[in-house]
């Protein structure tokens, strides 16, 4: 799967909803307008679970959860940075988000 996005990175964050803290994934806040899907839509797996509001997306094949559309903004995706090639997180800023106390 290979996918592209434009952000300048303002921030990253965690989240400590169930399936985040087993993840541990680093994201960051992308609108849907700047994330553009180039090949592998055919791995791709979803996942939702409490509201069904979210849609948290995983490679059929290898398992990697690449990004989800968020619950609170949903024209919003949250991108794993980890899965972004060569990216250094250095330097950004890392806000710590609570999932797990959301209704």
């Amino acid at each position: 799967m290979r996918f592209e996005i434009a952000s300048d990175f303002p921030e990253l964050t965690t989240c400590d909803c169930s399936i985040c803290r087993r993840k541990n994934a680093l994201m960051v806040k992308v609108h849907e307008s700047q994330f553009k899907l180039l090949a592998g839509a055919e791995s791709l797996t979803q996942y939702q679970f409490h509201t069904f509001t979210a849609t948290h997306y995983f490679c059929k094949v290898c398992g990697i959860y690449p990004f989800h559309r968020k619950r609170i903004a949903p024209d919003f995706f949250g991108i794993n940075v980890f899965c972004l090639e060569g990216f250094d997180t250095t330097g950004i800023p890392v806000r710590a988000t609570v999932g797990a106390g959301m209704p």
